[in-house]
């Protein structure tokens, strides 16, 4: 199944997303990583290789991150594990994950899911 790895400044908000996603789609593996090892705000790059290597069962982790320099850290941690199924997402946090976790629920490919979160970034609220 495809994972999905939040990356965030504060694990607060990671583990918010992440248990926003899992009452929509309970069966996706999710890791939420946030902030650094002391807790307080940041990120780290050996912190989401781990969550990365968590969240990874063979079919690809879709990543999402809140901010800058959580693409940066992220694409640091990805230096460490190449892998071309690994996909960061340019998408907002929150509705990327929620419509990601829904494709993957009903068993979407990795391919599939990032195609349909692709298609909803632009996408209205009201």
């Amino acid at each position: 199944m495809v994972g999905i790895l939040l990356v965030s400044h504060v694990q607060s908000l990671a583990d918010g997303v992440k248990d926003l996603a899992k009452m929509i789609a309970p069966a996706v593996p999710i890791v939420a990583v946030g902030g650094l090892s002391d807790g307080s705000p940041g990120t780290d790059v050996e912190r989401i290789y781990s969550g990365l290597n968590e969240v990874d069962q063979g079919d690809g982790v879709m990543i999402f991150m809140d901010l800058g320099s959580a693409v940066m850290s992220t694409e640091m941690a990805l230096e460490f594990n190449p892998n071309d199924k690994h996909i960061m997402q340019n998408a907002p946090m929150v509705e990327g994950t929620i419509v990601a976790a829904s494709a993957i629920q009903v068993g979407s490919t990795i391919e599939d899911a990032c195609d349909l979160v692709e298609s909803q970034k632009n996408i209205d609220k009201f």
